[in-house]
């Protein structure tokens, strides 16, 4: 009899330097990914805690809370054959009780919420790379820089507001496919798959269901992997409706995942590879 490959599922709470693991509990998690400039969400649950750490996180993930430190949370998923990878990293920025007789704690949190606030202004000389101020961007955003795009010079580039809104001013102005993925500001060409970023799904890979055609390209739904990523690139193969066999870039990444009950899924929406 095969051993059942059973699921890992982790979130990792950091409040005030202290970062707590959190894993043999009931922990569910939904959210989505993008590849834009919109912010990545997650709601997550977790039931079971102790009475004075649910009161704890409680506290320090309020509002009226005055202690305005980011409250950073990390969500992993996999399985027990080849581990976790993280599925969401990003900012608490509410908390919540459930109604009982099933007392959860219910945190709902974006990427990069914290850095909303800070303001900046800031030019370039007449030309500049596009990768050198990528690379400048991704220093602001407090994140890693995963540069794919063909370089360019840009002209007389500068920039006033938000740090967070750098990602959407780079999209635009050097015509490229900018977003931030958990701590990694990506950036690269538009229609383009991330390198070595490749997932097959059809019946024999875990694909639920039959894929959809969307405006877009394809929404299909499989079971959580190693692999896939927002950005990267997935091989849809249907027997069912073979009208949407082909190559697709995923520009938008839902995750469905719980450790004691049934989802485990991605849902991918993917546009046609150029």
């Amino acid at each position: 009899m095969e051993r059942l490959d059973l699921r890992v599922v982790k979130v990792t709470i950091d409040i005030n330097g202290t970062a707590t693991t959190y894993e043999n509990l009931a922990i569910t998690a939904q959210g989505t990914k993008y590849a834009n400039a919109l912010q990545n969400e997650c709601t997550v649950t977790i039931a079971n805690l102790k009475k004075e750490t649910q009161d704890y996180l409680l506290t320090e993930t309020s509002p009226f809370n005055l202690n305005q430190s980011p409250k950073t949370i990390t969500v992993e998923a996999g399985r027990q054959s080849y581990g976790t990878k993280v599925i969401f990293r990003g900012n608490i920025i509410r908390s919540s009780l459930t109604q009982p007789p099933d007392v959860t704690i219910k945190l709902n949190c974006l990427t990069g919420n914290f850095i909303k606030g800070n303001v900046l202004a800031k030019s370039q000389p007449s030309n500049v790379q596009l990768s050198v101020v990528s690379k400048q961007i991704a220093q602001d955003l407090n994140t890693v820089l995963n540069f794919q795009a063909s370089d360019k010079n840009l002209s007389n580039f500068s920039f006033n507001g938000s740090s967070a809104k750098q990602v959407n001013n780079l999209a635009f102005v050097g015509g490229v496919n900018v977003f931030v993925d958990d701590n990694t500001l990506v950036v690269k060409d538009m229609g383009v798959p991330l390198q070595n970023v490749e997932t097959v799904v059809n019946a024999g890979t875990g694909m639920v269901g039959i894929p959809e055609i969307t405006e877009q390209g394809v929404r299909v739904k499989f079971l959580l992997d190693a692999n896939t990523r927002v950005g990267g690139l997935i091989k849809v193969t249907s027997t069912e409706n073979p009208s949407v066999n082909g190559d697709y870039v995923v520009y938008k990444l839902a995750f469905d995942i719980a450790n004691r009950d049934e989802p485990f899924y991605y849902i991918a929406d993917g546009a046609r590879r150029r």
